[in-house]
């Protein structure tokens, strides 16, 4: 005789069962999540351009006939290293921004899952770079984003001088006109003080003639009237003898 009749077993099995079907569900939910969320981190725009250098090389590594030389293999890698660069920056100088942002509420989930997955590219690039730069020239790896960032450097400064130059001719004549200006202001300025200093110079010039006139007939009395008044003083005397 069993311990347990049929309706014991049934007992056991039926939270067995909840168990099972529980797990089941939710590796099932688990799933489709997962392939959802790739699907949907597979739909977002890439947070950067196709990678031209990458493509150039690969194209110029698996020709046949044909076969490129190492030299231009190595260039093309260099030229690879060098974007591979210019994305690193991009990329450290974007994050600290985009995690206060995020936090802030600002952007969306969408926007940062780009950016991690942005992130993982450029590792794996920059592995994929040290392994085909060592497998042409040993340790050669060490050393390439030295070389691509001093060509970065180099880029950028030929570009702002680029830049500059494009420019100087209209910033020239701008300061040409606005020398031109400055200049028309200042004789004009110039030509007002004259027209007031005009008027007041002229009537003082008028008063200084008159008091000089008045001056010069006061002198002539004055030498006219010495001799007679000696005259008249000697008469007085003779009179009182």
């Amino acid at each position: 005789m069993w311990p347990f009749d049929a309706v014991d077993w049934v007992m056991l099995t039926i939270p067995f069962a909840y168990i099972t079907v529980l797990f089941g569900s939710l590796y099932t939910f688990s799933n489709i999540y997962r392939k959802r969320k790739v699907a949907k981190a597979a739909a977002l725009e890439p947070w950067f351009p196709p990678h031209l250098q990458r493509n150039v090389y690969l194209s110029l590594l698996h020709m046949e006939s044909p076969k490129c030389p190492d030299s231009i293999l190595k260039a093309a890698l260099l030229r690879r290293a060098t974007e591979d660069i210019q994305r690193i920056i991009q990329i450290r100088s974007a994050k600290q921004a985009l995690q206060v942002l995020l936090q802030r509420g600002s952007v969306g989930d969408d926007l940062w899952q780009r950016f991690q997955r942005a992130e993982k590219e450029i590792e794996e690039e920059l592995r994929d770079v040290v392994n085909e730069a060592n497998a042409f020239a040993p340790n050669w790896g060490q050393t390439i984003f030295q070389s691509a960032s001093e060509m970065a450097q180099n880029n950028h400064i030929r570009e702002r001088l680029s830049e500059i130059l494009s420019t100087a001719q209209s910033e020239k004549e701008w300061w040409e006109k606005r020398k031109a200006t400055i200049q028309s202001d200042f004789m004009k300025e110039l030509d007002d003080e004259k027209a007031v200093k005009s008027p007041a110079e002229s009537s003082y010039g008028g008063s200084v003639k008159g008091v000089k006139s008045m001056s010069d007939d006061d002198a002539v009395l004055v030498e006219a009237g010495g001799p007679a008044e000696k005259a008249a003083k000697a008469k007085k005397k003779k009179g009182k003898h």
